[in-house]
């Protein structure tokens, strides 16, 4: 595992795309690897931070097992950088008005704020994929190509009307008083859509544990519990109505792009996704794998991304 050093901007109080202002904003990043490698930006979903691979119990990498030396994005080459979405805590002056739009011109200020005029590749997946095309479709020259991971154009309806169920829990939460318990359960119904119906029947004996109460609700209550003591309410709220908002033309991204993911993906299913191939402006390619874990595979299928990610950065030196 690797240590970084941090890197931020503070871009203070500024308008939003949709009109918001965003309070005392300080953009931040982190930066591990090679100072004088090609630069590789990684992006993940909305629970991800700038801690890529950091190897410390309170910021731990999320994909370590990916970013490290001698790893598919390989530390010895490579010049990577981590990256936080915001609202940093929910500071925004009026909610849930953060576009992807907004995450690509932040991270342009932040690229921007280290004299780095170009990079060599944008990695994004679930958000950070959505926020990566964002970048591409503003900022064309200042990246060369991008690998999108489990995110397409737009957003797919059915994820839509869950994310919208997920927020009117996390609501009634703060109404009463409760936020973390409306962020549990909110969470809890995102984890059955991260995941795939066969994983569950695979995993779970559907043990009674408690009267009225099963293994399954057992392991969806600790997913709950972990993501409603690491997020604030009112974070969340902003960023799942921000995958909500996001739209991009693929016709106006030109950067060639490698797109990524699990066909049983009910997030980012494999139509969107081939249609994004087939409409962007540039060179693409779509690489598709099998997994039991859906929309969280760029989280658990390391052994079926990582030859191709390999391979992807090979492409870069």
């Amino acid at each position: 595992m690797a240590s970084g050093h941090d890197i931020e901007i503070d871009l203070g109080t500024h308008v939003l795309e949709r009109g918001c202002d965003i309070v005392d904003d300080v953009v931040r990043g982190r930066v591990y690897g090679n100072p004088e490698g090609p630069v590789i930006v990684v992006l993940g979903g909305i629970s991800a931070t700038r801690f890529v691979c950091d190897g410390g119990k309170l910021d731990r990498g999320w994909w370590s097992r990916l970013v490290r030396a001698g790893g598919a994005i390989d530390l010895n080459r490579f010049k990577v950088i981590g990256y936080d979405f915001a609202p940093n805590d929910g500071g925004l002056a009026c909610p849930e008005t953060i576009t992807t739009t907004d995450q690509a011109a932040r991270l342009k200020a932040l690229l921007d704020s280290q004299n780095i005029e170009f990079v060599a590749a944008i990695i994004g997946s679930s958000y950070g994929g959505m926020c990566a095309l964002a970048f591409a479709r503003d900022y064309p020259d200042a990246v060369e190509t991008l690998c999108i991971i489990g995110a397409a154009h737009r957003p797919y309806p059915i994820g839509v009307g869950w994310r919208g169920i997920q927020r009117r829990l996390v609501r009634l939460g703060l109404d009463a008083g409760q936020p973390e318990a409306g962020l549990k359960l909110a969470r809890e119904l995102a984890m059955t859509t991260y995941r795939t119906p066969e994983e569950f029947a695979d995993r779970f004996d559907l043990e009674e544990t408690a009267k009225g109460r099963f293994d399954i609700c057992d392991y969806l209550g600790s997913r709950g519990d972990v993501f409603a003591a690491n997020m604030d309410a009112r974070r969340f709220l902003a960023l799942s109505e921000s995958i909500d908002l996001h739209r991009v033309e693929p016709e106006s991204i030109t950067t060639p792009t490698l797109l990524m993911t699990a066909i049983s993906d009910q997030l980012a299913p494999l139509p969107d996704m081939r249609e994004l191939r087939d409409r962007l402006g540039g060179k693409s390619e779509l690489y598709t794998f099998t997994s039991l874990y859906g929309h969280d595979a760029f989280l658990k299928e390391y052994d079926a991304m990582d030859p191709r990610l390999a391979e992807f950065c090979n492409g870069l030196v």
